[in-house]
């Protein structure tokens, strides 16, 4: 098990995972249609979302949760 202390990097990263392989697999099926080789594209393309995707989230996610913060507590 990973420690507590870490619980914020280990939601980026299942996060970042989650929403990139559904992103990149939603727009893969938008732009090609069921494609005979579209598990190849489509995992191709969640590699590099990924890729962006979780340092995207490490740096979003403090400040995402800092603003729902303040809209809760109106």
């Amino acid at each position: 098990m990973v420690s507590i202390k870490y619980l914020h990097q280990v939601q980026a990263l299942l996060l970042s995972g989650f929403m990139s392989l559904i992103m990149s697999g939603a727009i893969s099926f938008i732009n090609l249609g069921w494609v005979n080789n579209f598990m190849e594209i489509w995992f191709h393309a969640w590699v590099v979302a990924y890729a962006i995707a979780f340092p995207s989230v490490l740096i979003v996610f403090p400040i995402a949760r800092k603003l729902a913060m303040r809209i809760a507590s109106k």
